[in-house]
């Protein structure tokens, strides 16, 4: 850069300096002074030449006061001084564009502050340097799911208030208090409440379910009294999650909209096993096909393990309820890129180390543990990621050297994108509360 530029193109006037002391009229052909926010510059008119669609730029082309009006809030004709109630830090973002052509976004300005003034001032977002680009879209499209989120309620909320007072309309705005506003009252809490019972309960027969006595006793075809309590407790809980996804279906005054939530698919995924299970178990008793022998029930057998095993899925319904699963889930839909990186990252260090493990030990080792790189691959996973199970080993001096430099580059690998993870984290939760605060507030 040339020395004096920043002078050259604007200059910064000190509120001791006085204007009227040695000003010339011809010398508004040459300058032009900016008050915004009662910060003073001096611009000369070769400045704004290269910004004719700015708000500034069009300054040149005004031949009258009321254009000039039109464009700012206020001039002074003695010292062509135009003025402009706007905020004065932005500003200076402004004046650097002006400058030297680079846009920059200041990390203590709003957002949505920021693209107000870039609005206001004439200036499109694509000007921004790629480091603040970035931030500026992550920043707004937080802001975007927040309003959104905000629509929804607020509509909503006018939608219920529209409601005919008819008998229906108020037993259906009862209904959407109880089953999705817990902090509503006594019935959301209790709702809310059997929820998490039914889901802790559902989790516990799971886990009793795959105990080995009655795993024998599945595969003998048997069914013994403890078996057959499980099948009533898991009968009861799908009655509640079905009955569940009914009262929010029934409630939900987009139903289209309703189906296509995350945890609406969650919810479906985790009840219609039992109903398919039902359905086979029914369909394959007494019933074999005459030239598949056992190979047909072994294939029955098989889908109704993966479909008892779907059943864990009901733990994500405590989604609904748990402000930290929610969390969870939003920071990872914002985290994509990060979660990217890091996956980049260890499969350039597995591609890396795995290979030279490989021909180390192959030729240096008396052992041959590492029989082939796909191998050495699942050995750099589970050192890398500082697991180490020891089933495979090195046992020369060199590889020993290249593990010892895998398990180094694996902390330092999995720890650089961790920081903005948990800032995402951080962020997520406190839009989370802050949300819920403001429902509770309603």
């Amino acid at each position: 850069t040339l020395k004096g530029v920043f002078y050259q193109r604007a200059k910064l006037i000190h509120p001791q300096e006085d204007l009227l002391k040695g000003f010339h009229p011809e010398d508004r052909k040459h300058h032009i002074i900016i008050n915004v926010g009662g910060i003073k510059y001096l611009l000369p008119w070769t400045t704004l030449d290269e910004f004719p669609l700015t708000r500034l730029g069009q300054l040149k082309f005004c031949t009258n006061f009321d254009d000039i009006l039109n464009i700012c809030d206020d001039y002074d004709v003695t010292c062509n001084e135009f003025f402009f109630d706007r905020n004065p830090g932005a500003f200076r973002t402004i004046l650097t564009f002006l400058r030297v052509g680079k846009l920059r976004l200041l990390r203590e300005m709003c957002a949505l502050s920021f693209q107000e003034e870039l609005l206001y001032w004439g200036i499109e977002e694509e000007n921004l340097d790629w480091c603040c680009k970035r931030r500026y879209l992550q920043k707004m499209e937080e802001l975007t799911e927040i309003n959104e989120r905000e629509d929804d309620l607020i509509e909503n909320e006018t939608t219920g208030e529209t409601v005919e007072e008819t008998q229906i309309g108020l037993c259906m705005k009862k209904l959407q208090d109880m089953v999705e506003r817990p902090q509503s009252g006594l019935p959301g809490k209790v709702f809310a409440c059997l929820s998490v019972l039914f889901v802790t309960i559902t989790a516990v027969n799971l886990s009793i379910s795959t105990m080995p006595d009655l795993r024998e006793e599945e595969e003998k075809g048997e069914c013994s009294q403890m078996c057959y309590n499980i099948f009533i407790v898991e009968s009861v809980c799908v009655a509640w999650f079905s009955l569940e996804f009914l009262l929010r279906f029934i409630q939900a005054k987009s139903k289209f909209a309703f189906l296509r939530r995350p945890l609406t698919l969650i919810d479906i995924i985790a009840i219609l096993p039992y109903y398919i299970t039902l359905l086979v178990d029914t369909t394959s008793v007494g019933y074999k096909k005459p030239s598949s022998g056992s190979i047909y029930l072994d294939k029955v057998g098989l889908v109704l393990r993966i479909l008892r095993a779907l059943r864990i899925l009901y733990v994500m319904r405590l989604a609904r309820h748990s402000l930290g699963l929610q969390t969870l889930g939003l920071t990872a839909r914002r985290c994509t890129r990060e979660f990217g990186l890091l996956l980049l990252f260890l499969c350039v260090a597995i591609a890396l180390f795995a290979p030279l493990l490989y021909v180390i030990e192959n030729e240096m080792a008396d052992s041959q543990e590492f029989t082939s790189i796909p191998a050495c691959y699942w050995w750099a996973v589970i050192t890398m990621t500082t697991v180490g199970y020891g089933d495979m080993v090195p046992r020369s001096i060199p590889g020993q050297v290249v593990a010892l430099s895998s398990i180094l580059s694996g902390i330092l690998l999995m720890a650089f994108p961790v920081t903005s993870i948990f800032h995402t984290f951080s962020r997520s939760y406190i839009e989370l509360k802050q949300e819920q605060e403001r429902i509770m507030y309603r």
